[in-house]
């Protein structure tokens, strides 16, 4: 059974209470990432979100770190373009005290010396993901995509970005989007709805609203290409990116199916015509859908000298999809979702999950067997109309490749 309540500041607590479960999770969720970001401030979303694990005025990162060992908590956070979370799964009779805790946590001292240290930290985390083939594609691939739009933003800010910014900053881009009416906070399994209400209007009802928004318009793109050599890689990569329904559109759902008939990671277009003839070691399809936009992603890597093949069959299949539709594709990956779904539902972790980014990015509760309902009631009709409105145009291709190739 759903429940909701607005606290006096404006901080929105929803949940889904299960008395039956044997566990219990809590999410706080601020709607701000790195589409948020101002330019020179790129990476600040990330950055605070390590922030928060160094300390508060009344514990300090030790103190924080223990006294979640202490319930036995599993607990972590993440940063994207959207949304920040901080979350904790624990057993019932903790979920008080892991609600006060990650409350704590949201409001840090924010001190120099950790601002300082915690800088290296990331500027390592940085160097990591040069390390991996698909990130660099993607962020530059994005970055030419999106132009001057924040939606090109690089989770983790760049290197400059983060050597040039400063505490006082990141001060001012918490106090601003990190508000109670930017706030939600997501309750699942065996909790109690009531007190835990009160307990957060206790913890942070003295937290301001500032009245905050975010701008998601859909940013203009056009097709463009990007050919990028780097020798640290002896593959090649090919990645593509084409506009897709925005998560306020009800036709996601066909985009969903569509994107894994044409590259889920088995039995899909794209493993059949690539991975099994031998041409790719990799092949994949995806849909994403953001708050205002969404986008299809196409993905393959092989052999630097069949890269220019791997792509036009990657391109044949996109144009050959809409024709090869069949009704069995449809009810395959019904029954898939449909698995994914409510195997999710038996955690409490996972409801909260999708509880607090719904309400966080749409303002709106749809049940799990609601969900269901849409998936279920996609229509080839619907997934070829979902195609013909999002053709995979305009496109921005990239491809990473040694430069001997």
């Amino acid at each position: 059974m759903f429940q909701q309540r607005t606290l006096s500041n404006g901080l929105t607590v929803i949940a889904e209470p299960d008395p039956k479960a044997h566990s219990a999770a809590v999410g706080y969720f601020v709607k701000t990432g790195a589409r948020d970001e101002p330019t020179p401030l790129m990476g600040v979303s990330h950055f605070l979100e390590h922030m928060m694990f160094k300390g508060t005025a009344n514990r300090s990162a030790a103190e924080l770190n223990q006294a979640f060992d202490d319930i036995g908590a599993r607990n972590n956070a993440y940063t994207s373009h959207e949304i920040t979370c901080f979350y904790a799964h624990t057993l019932p009779e903790h979920a008080d005290k892991a609600t006060e805790l990650i409350g704590d946590m949201l409001r840090p001292a924010l001190r120099q010396e950790d601002f300082d240290t915690e800088k290296g930290v990331i500027l390592e985390e940085i160097a990591m993901y040069k390390d991996n083939p698909f990130w660099v594609l993607y962020e530059e691939v994005a970055s030419k995509r999106f132009g001057d739009h924040p939606l090109g933003h690089r989770v983790l800010g760049t290197n400059e970005t983060i050597n040039d910014m400063q505490r006082d900053a990141m001060q001012g881009y918490f106090d601003s989007r990190y508000s109670a009416d930017n706030t939600v906070v997501s309750l699942g399994g065996n909790i109690d709805f009531e007190r835990s209400c009160d307990l957060i209007e206790r913890y942070c009802g003295s937290w301001a609203a500032t009245g905050v928004t975010r701008d998601n318009q859909a940013p203009a793109v056009q097709s463009t290409r990007i050919n990028m050599d780097d020798d640290r890689f002896g593959r090649a990569y090919m990645l593509m990116l084409t506009p897709g329904p925005a998560a306020q559109d009800d036709r996601r759902y066909a985009a969903a199916l569509l994107a894994q008939i044409l590259g889920a990671p088995d039995n899909s277009r794209l493993h059949w015509a690539l991975i099994e003839n031998g041409l790719a070691e990799e092949a994949q399809a995806d849909f994403d859908p953001h708050d205002g936009v969404g986008e299809f992603f196409v993905y393959a890597s092989g052999d630097p000298d069949r890269i220019e093949e791997i792509e036009q069959i990657a391109q044949r299949e996109i144009a050959g999809l809409v024709d090869s539709l069949a009704q069995d594709d449809l009810d395959r990956l019904k029954s898939k979702f449909a698995t994914s779904f409510t195997v999710g539902a038996e955690r409490p972790a996972d409801r909260m999950q999708r509880l607090g980014r719904r309400w966080s990015l749409l303002g709106e509760y749809r049940s799990l067997e609601e969900e269901l309902e849409m998936i279920r009631s996609v229509t080839l009709d619907d997934v070829r109309a979902v195609y013909e409105a999002f053709p995979f145009e305009p496109k921005t291709v990239g491809i990473l490749r040694p430069p001997s190739s």
